[in-house]
């Protein structure tokens, strides 16, 4: 289940595809930023306040997490950002199939990851609370996968958990033909996910077994999030009265860059 915190953020600045050296020449993207989370975050006393000083610019990295010290730094973020909101939760990234982990990189430090798990041989986390509402889903024909395991660290900017989300749909839309991501979150979270990702809850609150809290499930159809990714990607702060997240995802052209990318690049293939 998420704990990420619910945040609308304002950015200036659009995604800058670098030219690779040692540091990035593994990564799926990398790029860079002049602000961190703090400076652009709405305060939680004051929604029309934001501060946009800037500091440093930082590069990073999306890499996936191939090897067992990517997957540990994985699970220690995981960890972090799960226990000072008190869940319990044990939850380490291990090599598994059909699922594929992401990590971000800054100065060589992990400060998010996401995984992707899709349905094949092996269940989904949610069908453990929420089984009786995917296999509805799979009777119609919907091809299923969940975003899970979403952590990042405090002053991070926004587009790097944009860019998160948006590699995970590239391989679960663009490459593998998935239909719709089902996502687990605490409903303190769930208007985030609506406002800003257009998810529908499809079934009420229920105990998440795995960190014990509570949990709704949302759905968002995969060919829906397309729509506004051509629609508003890459716009910035161009977007108008925009108010979901898609402006901070890739625009249209560079997903189908990076579509073709890994596709060539020699990609995760799950295990059907």
């Amino acid at each position: 289940m998420h704990i990420f915190q619910p945040f609308y953020a304002l950015i200036t600045h659009r995604y800058n595809f670098l030219p690779h050296d040692s540091e990035d020449s593994e990564a799926i993207i990398s790029f860079e930023s002049p602000y961190r989370w703090q400076d652009i975050c709405i305060g939680k006393h004051d929604s029309k306040s934001v501060r946009t000083h800037s500091i440093d610019q930082q590069r990073f990295h999306i890499r996936m997490a191939n090897s067992e010290d990517q997957r540990e730094a994985a699970s220690l973020l995981i960890k972090k950002r799960y226990s000072w909101r008190g869940y319990s939760v044990d939850m380490p990234v291990i090599n598994e199939p059909n699922r594929i982990t992401l990590i971000a990189e800054t100065a060589n430090q992990t400060v998010g990851t996401m995984t992707l798990c899709v349905d094949g041989n092996s269940s989904l986390p949610a069908d453990e609370n929420f089984g009786d509402e995917l296999n509805e889903l799979r009777a119609q024909g919907r091809r299923l996968c969940e975003p899970s395991r979403l952590a990042i660290d405090d002053n991070v900017p926004p587009r790097v958990f944009a860019s998160l989300i948006h590699v995970c749909y590239i391989y679960a839309a663009n490459i593998h033909g998935f239909t719709d991501w089902v996502v687990e979150v605490n409903p303190r979270h769930a208007g985030f996910y609506k406002r800003m990702l257009g998810c529908r809850q499809i079934a009420e609150e229920r105990v998440c077994t795995r960190v014990d809290a509570p949990a709704v499930l949302l759905r968002v159809k995969l060919e829906y999030m397309a729509e506004q990714i051509g629609k508003f990607g890459g716009l910035m702060e161009q977007h108008g009265n925009e108010r979901s997240f898609y402006p901070y995802f890739f625009s249209a052209e560079d997903e189908g860059n990076i579509t073709e990318r890994l596709k060539t690049g020699g990609v995760w293939v799950p295990s059907a």
